[in-house]
Protein backbone atom coordinates (compact mmCIF):
# COMPACT_ATOMS: atom_id res chain seq x y z
CA UNK A 1 0.00 0.00 0.00
CA UNK A 2 1.16 3.18 -0.92
CA UNK A 3 0.90 6.30 2.22
CA UNK A 4 -0.11 9.78 0.86
CA UNK A 5 -1.30 13.21 1.90
CA UNK A 6 -3.24 15.97 0.47
CA UNK A 7 -3.75 19.25 2.21
CA UNK A 8 -5.05 17.92 5.55
CA UNK A 9 -6.35 14.29 4.74
CA UNK A 10 -3.38 11.52 4.59
CA UNK A 11 -4.95 8.39 2.80
CA UNK A 12 -3.36 5.10 1.98
CA UNK A 13 -4.01 3.45 -2.01
CA UNK A 14 -3.69 0.11 -3.30
CA UNK A 15 -1.34 1.94 -6.50
CA UNK A 16 -0.21 5.12 -7.32
CA UNK A 17 -0.71 6.56 -9.44
CA UNK A 18 -4.03 5.67 -9.99
CA UNK A 19 -5.07 4.39 -13.29
CA UNK A 20 -7.33 6.82 -15.16
CA UNK A 21 -9.28 4.23 -16.80
CA UNK A 22 -10.46 2.48 -13.24
CA UNK A 23 -12.94 3.77 -10.66
CA UNK A 24 -11.77 4.62 -7.53
CA UNK A 25 -13.33 3.06 -4.63
CA UNK A 26 -13.13 5.83 -1.94
CA UNK A 27 -13.35 3.84 1.69
CA UNK A 28 -14.75 6.51 4.87
CA UNK A 29 -14.57 5.16 7.86
CA UNK A 30 -16.38 5.38 11.01
CA UNK A 31 -16.45 7.46 13.94
CA UNK A 32 -13.22 7.52 16.40
CA UNK A 33 -11.25 5.28 13.39
CA UNK A 34 -9.12 5.54 10.47
CA UNK A 35 -8.27 4.11 7.64
CA UNK A 36 -7.06 1.13 9.23
CA UNK A 37 -10.56 -0.34 8.80
CA UNK A 38 -10.24 -0.66 5.13
CA UNK A 39 -7.09 -2.69 5.04
CA UNK A 40 -8.18 -5.69 3.30
CA UNK A 41 -9.91 -3.91 0.54
CA UNK A 42 -7.24 -1.18 -0.23
CA UNK A 43 -5.00 -4.63 -0.83
CA UNK A 44 -7.21 -7.11 -2.28
CA UNK A 45 -9.57 -5.16 -4.43
CA UNK A 46 -6.77 -3.52 -5.79
CA UNK A 47 -7.10 -6.00 -8.91
CA UNK A 48 -10.04 -4.59 -9.79
CA UNK A 49 -9.97 -0.79 -9.12
CA UNK A 50 -8.54 2.25 -7.45
CA UNK A 51 -8.48 1.97 -4.04
CA UNK A 52 -8.20 4.81 -1.54
CA UNK A 53 -9.27 4.64 1.86
CA UNK A 54 -8.47 8.10 3.84
CA UNK A 55 -8.10 9.61 7.42
CA UNK A 56 -11.05 12.42 7.76
CA UNK A 57 -9.77 15.64 9.76
CA UNK A 58 -8.30 14.37 13.06
CA UNK A 59 -8.17 11.21 12.89
CA UNK A 60 -5.32 8.61 11.84
CA UNK A 61 -2.22 10.54 10.06
CA UNK A 62 -4.75 13.34 9.06
CA UNK A 63 -4.01 16.62 10.54
CA UNK A 64 -6.67 19.92 11.84
CA UNK A 65 -9.24 19.01 14.16
CA UNK A 66 -11.97 17.01 13.27
CA UNK A 67 -15.46 18.03 12.93
CA UNK A 68 -19.21 18.11 14.28
CA UNK A 69 -21.38 17.95 11.42
CA UNK A 70 -21.75 15.46 8.64
CA UNK A 71 -21.88 18.34 5.97
CA UNK A 72 -18.17 19.43 7.35
CA UNK A 73 -16.54 16.28 6.78
CA UNK A 74 -18.95 15.46 3.33
CA UNK A 75 -17.56 19.13 2.31
CA UNK A 76 -13.75 18.17 3.07
CA UNK A 77 -13.97 15.01 1.37
CA UNK A 78 -15.92 16.05 -1.88
CA UNK A 79 -12.61 18.41 -1.84
CA UNK A 80 -10.18 16.26 -1.89
CA UNK A 81 -12.14 14.15 -4.31
CA UNK A 82 -11.52 17.20 -6.64
CA UNK A 83 -7.91 17.91 -5.50
CA UNK A 84 -6.28 14.87 -6.15
CA UNK A 85 -8.40 14.14 -8.94
CA UNK A 86 -9.81 11.06 -8.32
CA UNK A 87 -10.85 9.16 -11.41
CA UNK A 88 -14.55 7.88 -11.56
CA UNK A 89 -14.91 8.03 -8.00
CA UNK A 90 -17.03 5.46 -5.82
CA UNK A 91 -18.01 6.54 -2.46
CA UNK A 92 -18.00 3.71 0.28
CA UNK A 93 -18.73 4.65 3.81
CA UNK A 94 -19.28 2.72 7.26
CA UNK A 95 -21.36 3.97 9.89
CA UNK A 96 -20.56 8.48 9.86
CA UNK A 97 -18.80 7.20 6.90
CA UNK A 98 -22.11 6.17 5.21
CA UNK A 99 -24.03 9.24 6.36
CA UNK A 100 -20.80 11.38 4.55
CA UNK A 101 -21.63 9.39 1.64
CA UNK A 102 -25.43 9.81 1.60
CA UNK A 103 -24.64 13.54 1.90
CA UNK A 104 -22.26 13.68 -1.23
CA UNK A 105 -25.01 12.20 -3.29
CA UNK A 106 -27.40 14.23 -1.97
CA UNK A 107 -25.87 17.64 -3.15
CA UNK A 108 -23.66 16.14 -6.29
CA UNK A 109 -26.33 14.28 -7.83
CA UNK A 110 -24.34 13.29 -10.96
CA UNK A 111 -20.55 13.62 -9.64
CA UNK A 112 -20.98 9.62 -8.40
CA UNK A 113 -22.48 7.29 -10.71
CA UNK A 114 -22.23 4.97 -8.05
CA UNK A 115 -22.36 4.56 -3.90
CA UNK A 116 -21.91 2.05 -1.44
CA UNK A 117 -23.75 2.46 1.99
CA UNK A 118 -22.20 0.25 5.43
CA UNK A 119 -23.72 -0.45 8.74
CA UNK A 120 -25.23 3.03 8.79
CA UNK A 121 -28.55 4.51 8.17
CA UNK A 122 -30.64 8.05 7.18
CA UNK A 123 -30.50 9.27 10.80
CA UNK A 124 -28.33 8.15 13.26
CA UNK A 125 -29.41 8.51 17.06
CA UNK A 126 -26.58 8.07 19.60
CA UNK A 127 -27.37 5.95 22.96
CA UNK A 128 -26.35 8.31 26.19
CA UNK A 129 -24.79 5.54 27.31
CA UNK A 130 -22.01 5.75 24.18
CA UNK A 131 -22.16 9.51 24.31
CA UNK A 132 -21.88 10.75 27.73
CA UNK A 133 -18.62 9.41 28.74
CA UNK A 134 -16.50 9.90 26.07
CA UNK A 135 -15.05 13.49 27.37
CA UNK A 136 -15.35 12.42 30.88
CA UNK A 137 -13.80 8.88 30.83
CA UNK A 138 -13.01 7.72 27.15
CA UNK A 139 -11.34 4.42 28.46
CA UNK A 140 -14.78 3.66 29.52
CA UNK A 141 -16.09 5.16 25.99
CA UNK A 142 -14.12 2.41 24.68
CA UNK A 143 -14.76 -0.44 26.70
CA UNK A 144 -18.46 -0.09 25.75
CA UNK A 145 -18.04 0.40 22.16
CA UNK A 146 -15.71 -2.67 21.39
CA UNK A 147 -18.24 -4.44 23.52
CA UNK A 148 -21.19 -3.24 20.98
CA UNK A 149 -19.20 -3.07 17.79
CA UNK A 150 -17.87 -6.58 16.53
CA UNK A 151 -20.09 -9.71 16.53
CA UNK A 152 -19.50 -12.16 19.32
CA UNK A 153 -18.23 -14.94 16.90
CA UNK A 154 -15.21 -12.31 15.66
CA UNK A 155 -11.64 -13.30 16.38
CA UNK A 156 -10.80 -10.06 18.41
CA UNK A 157 -6.84 -10.27 16.42
CA UNK A 158 -8.74 -9.24 13.14
CA UNK A 159 -9.73 -5.59 15.21
CA UNK A 160 -6.54 -5.00 16.85
CA UNK A 161 -5.02 -1.82 14.41
CA UNK A 162 -8.02 -0.29 14.07
CA UNK A 163 -8.66 -0.34 18.33
CA UNK A 164 -5.24 0.57 18.25
CA UNK A 165 -5.66 4.04 16.13
CA UNK A 166 -9.19 4.89 18.38
CA UNK A 167 -6.96 4.56 21.38
CA UNK A 168 -4.50 7.40 19.81
CA UNK A 169 -7.35 9.51 18.38
CA UNK A 170 -8.52 12.65 20.62
CA UNK A 171 -11.57 12.13 22.53
CA UNK A 172 -13.04 15.88 21.55
CA UNK A 173 -12.58 14.62 17.79
CA UNK A 174 -14.39 11.48 18.78
CA UNK A 175 -17.14 13.41 20.20
CA UNK A 176 -17.60 15.33 17.59
CA UNK A 177 -18.33 12.48 15.03
CA UNK A 178 -20.96 11.12 17.51
CA UNK A 179 -22.25 14.74 17.50
CA UNK A 180 -22.64 14.54 14.05
CA UNK A 181 -24.27 11.21 13.72
CA UNK A 182 -26.91 12.71 16.97
CA UNK A 183 -27.69 15.43 14.39
CA UNK A 184 -27.79 13.58 10.97
CA UNK A 185 -30.85 13.35 9.91
CA UNK A 186 -31.92 13.11 5.97
CA UNK A 187 -35.12 11.00 6.16
CA UNK A 188 -37.13 13.11 3.88
CA UNK A 189 -34.28 13.30 1.07
CA UNK A 190 -34.34 9.97 0.00
CA UNK A 191 -36.53 9.68 -2.52
CA UNK A 192 -34.92 12.42 -4.56
CA UNK A 193 -31.56 9.91 -4.47
CA UNK A 194 -31.19 8.77 -8.02
CA UNK A 195 -27.52 7.38 -7.89
CA UNK A 196 -27.32 3.61 -7.83
CA UNK A 197 -26.66 2.35 -4.31
CA UNK A 198 -25.49 -1.07 -2.55
CA UNK A 199 -26.41 -1.01 1.26
CA UNK A 200 -24.49 -3.69 2.85
CA UNK A 201 -25.13 -4.65 6.44
CA UNK A 202 -24.31 -6.93 9.14
CA UNK A 203 -26.09 -9.97 10.55
CA UNK A 204 -24.88 -9.10 14.40
CA UNK A 205 -24.47 -5.24 13.99
CA UNK A 206 -25.84 -3.95 16.96
CA UNK A 207 -24.97 -0.05 16.47
CA UNK A 208 -27.04 0.58 13.13
CA UNK A 209 -28.78 -3.02 12.78
CA UNK A 210 -30.04 -4.10 9.85
CA UNK A 211 -33.73 -2.90 10.16
CA UNK A 212 -31.69 0.52 9.43
CA UNK A 213 -30.30 -0.39 5.81
CA UNK A 214 -33.60 -2.19 4.95
CA UNK A 215 -35.23 1.69 5.97
CA UNK A 216 -32.38 2.70 3.26
CA UNK A 217 -33.60 0.03 0.50
CA UNK A 218 -37.39 0.88 0.85
CA UNK A 219 -36.89 4.34 0.30
CA UNK A 220 -33.89 4.89 -2.35
CA UNK A 221 -35.16 4.17 -5.62
CA UNK A 222 -32.18 2.24 -7.30
CA UNK A 223 -30.72 0.56 -4.28
CA UNK A 224 -29.84 -2.99 -3.66
CA UNK A 225 -29.21 -4.57 -0.29
CA UNK A 226 -27.07 -7.77 1.24
CA UNK A 227 -26.60 -8.82 4.42
CA UNK A 228 -22.94 -10.12 5.31
CA UNK A 229 -23.67 -12.62 7.89
CA UNK A 230 -21.44 -13.55 11.18
CA UNK A 231 -20.56 -9.77 11.39
CA UNK A 232 -20.94 -7.08 13.44
CA UNK A 233 -20.48 -3.00 12.49
CA UNK A 234 -16.96 -3.92 11.57
CA UNK A 235 -17.69 -5.76 8.65
CA UNK A 236 -14.94 -5.09 6.54
CA UNK A 237 -12.52 -6.40 9.15
CA UNK A 238 -14.80 -9.10 10.14
CA UNK A 239 -15.61 -11.00 7.16
CA UNK A 240 -13.40 -9.37 4.12
CA UNK A 241 -13.59 -11.95 1.81
CA UNK A 242 -17.96 -11.91 2.41
CA UNK A 243 -17.56 -7.84 2.16
CA UNK A 244 -15.35 -7.73 -0.97
CA UNK A 245 -17.47 -10.42 -3.03
CA UNK A 246 -20.59 -8.41 -2.31
CA UNK A 247 -18.51 -5.07 -3.73
CA UNK A 248 -16.94 -6.69 -6.75
CA UNK A 249 -20.58 -8.30 -7.66
CA UNK A 250 -22.47 -4.63 -7.30
CA UNK A 251 -19.55 -3.17 -9.50
CA UNK A 252 -19.81 -5.62 -11.99
CA UNK A 253 -23.94 -5.60 -12.25
CA UNK A 254 -23.08 -1.80 -12.99
CA UNK A 255 -20.61 -2.22 -15.86
CA UNK A 256 -17.59 -0.40 -13.64
CA UNK A 257 -15.52 -3.00 -13.61
CA UNK A 258 -15.79 -6.53 -15.73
Amino acid sequence: MYERTSGNISFVAGRWPLDPEKPTLVLIHGSGGSSVLWENQVDELKAHVNTIALDLPGHGRSSDPGMDTVAGYSAAVADFIEIIEIPRPVPCGLSIGGAIVLQLILEHKTRYKSAILVNTGARLRVTPLILEPIIKDYNRHLSTINAFEASDKTDPRKLASLRADKVKCNPKTVYGDFKACNQFDVIDKLSSITTPVLILTAEDDRLTPPKFGLYLKEHINNASIIEIKDAGHLSPLEQPEAFNRAVTDFLKQGKLIL
